[in-house]
């Protein structure tokens, strides 16, 4: 019984395992010299950020940048891969598990009070929910206080209100076009910028494992 479950565990693996798990002793342990280097970044930058008061998960992909201007204002979940440092921390920002952020994408969270005499900030904030992709270039607005489960974000739109659940929207402003079909479940998001040191060396024994 135990064997056959190893087999069928083996002809089942996903995108990642069967990278892994494939490669010659030597090329993996040539990317596991490249992701030791990237994870010593990485577990500095998740370090500061928590020391300036930020709560950040587990496999938390981010820029120094960024760590170094966090503040008790940034709520990160787990397994979040974010490569740019333009996020406003002025207002809570949450971000959920498994999101996806890419490089040159502004977060602004806010604004001012057009109407007061003094023009006083207004403070707004933002969540972004479980497996939200926000590729290159886009802009989200402070009026944009959502975006929803799943949802996807085209490169340089312009995000003004709250997005759907599994919707995917594009353009300036940004506006829905279809829904997502599934969500990236079985990806290793921390993979995207080599931050995957520890999933990549158990993903590697598992194979030996499965193996005996």
């Amino acid at each position: 019984m135990k064997c056959s479950e190893n087999i069928n565990s083996y002809t089942t693996r996903t995108v990642y395992e069967k990278s892994v798990q494939d490669r010659s002793v030597l090329r993996y342990y040539l990317g596991l010299l490249v992701r030791w280097k990237q994870n010593l970044k990485y577990v500095r930058a998740r370090k500061i950020a928590r020391q300036q008061g930020a709560i950040i998960g587990d496999g938390v992909i981010m820029p120094l940048s960024l760590a170094r201007k966090a503040n008790r204002n940034l709520i990160i979940g787990n397994h979040v891969s974010i490569q740019t440092d333009k996020i406003d921390l002025r207002s809570p920002i949450q971000i959920g598990n498994n999101v996806i952020i890419g490089y040159n994408t502004e977060i602004i969270t806010t604004s001012h009070n057009i109407d007061s005499k003094e023009w006083e900030h207004k403070h707004y904030g933002i969540v972004i929910e479980d497996y939200v992709w926000l590729p290159t270039n886009v802009l989200v607005l402070p009026s944009c206080r959502k975006i929803g489960y799943g949802a996807v974000v085209g490169s340089g739109s312009v995000v003004v209100k709250d997005i759907e659940p599994m919707s995917v929207v594009s353009g300036n402003p940004a506006k829905e076009f279809k829904k997502r079909n599934c969500v990236h479940s079985n990806l290793i998001v921390e993979s995207l910028l080599g931050g995957d040191y520890k999933i990549y060396k158990a993903t590697r024994k598992k194979r030996n494992r499965d193996s005996v």
